[in-house]
């Protein structure tokens, strides 16, 4: 027979432990993340909802066009006709502040990983481990060391969210051409200087498709913090499911989906090229053509 192994008495005997030894650790990041939420929140909430709509129509048209305004305009205005705007500014709230801390955790270890061959061997079966973990076991180290509310909600969250970060900025460093690289040692260039103006600038496309990716992952645990306690739209849906109303769960779910769309196109366009430098490169160019002077008439 094969013995027994107590792991989960050692992984409890691990959190009792750190509850034990340095719970003014757990305490002082509770209300960090606590400050954060709340003022967040209440900097979204506070302003009428017409003003954010506005604001979001005419960002989605300076950087997507004018189809993406549209749908935010009429996204928005569905969202306050459902009764559903403070729940989508505590939503999104909570998905900016975990969104934010997972890609400063993210792209510097993505950095690391990518300039560094032994961080990136250690690093790749923890995301690996990390991307295969069920959703609903980010849950039991933040309930166990944070309790119930908003703040184990963010702590899962951004541990869900960090692994396409890595991965990503990994990828996007270690695809810029080696030549290009060499070409700026050659003149001289100091390692700190080939990651700042050469490496990171051409992995800017793949470092934001991380950065989209990031925020699309803290949007889809939008639900399963409201489990924790988390208000927000997570809430009407748990609520709407424990308590069978039909109704309020999908009116819920649809304004996860509408404020999902926004946040996914609007953050696609990061890296690249947007509508209004696509309108000024257009006028650029009819400008230059229109500089040009004519050809000369052939002497005979």
């Amino acid at each position: 027979m094969i013995p027994h192994v107590p792991l989960g008495r050692g992984v409890s005997d691990l959190v009792d432990w750190l509850l034990a030894t340095v719970p003014w650790l757990f305490d002082a990041v509770s209300a960090v993340m606590q400050v954060l939420v709340d003022g967040l929140t209440d900097a979204l909430v506070t302003p009428p909802p017409v003003a954010w709509i506005v604001v979001a129509t005419l960002l989605a048209l300076l950087v997507r066009g004018p189809w993406l305004a549209l749908y935010t305009l009429l996204a928005g205005l569905l969202i306050v006709s459902l009764e559903l705007w403070a729940e989508t500014m505590q939503t999104l709230a909570l998905v900016l502040v975990a969104a934010v801390i997972a890609t400063a955790i993210g792209v510097p270890l993505g950095v690391l990983a990518a300039r560094h061959r032994a961080v990136s061997v250690a690093v790749r079966p923890v995301l690996d481990f990390m991307q295969t973990t069920p959703v609903f076991v980010y849950l039991i180290p933040a309930v166990f060391f944070f309790g119930v509310g908003v703040v184990p909600g963010v702590v899962a969250t951004i541990l869900f969210a960090i692994p396409p970060g890595v991965r990503l900025t990994e990828l996007g460093i270690r695809q810029v051409d080696r030549e290009v690289v060499e070409a700026a040692q050659a003149f001289g260039s100091r390692p700190g200087q080939v990651l700042r103006e050469v490496q990171l600038p051409l992995a800017l496309p793949s470092i934001m498709a991380g950065v989209n990716q990031v925020i699309m992952l803290a949007l889809s645990m939008v639900v399963t913090a409201g489990l924790l306690g988390a208000a927000g739209l997570g809430a009407v849906v748990v609520r709407a499911v424990t308590q069978l109303d039909v109704a309020s769960g999908v009116e819920g779910g649809l304004a996860v989906v509408l404020l999902a769309i926004f946040l996914d196109r609007l953050t696609a366009t990061l890296g690249h090229e947007t509508a209004v430098s696509r309108l000024l490169r257009a006028r650029t160019r009819r400008s230059a053509s229109r500089a040009e002077p004519a050809p000369s008439a052939a002497v005979g």
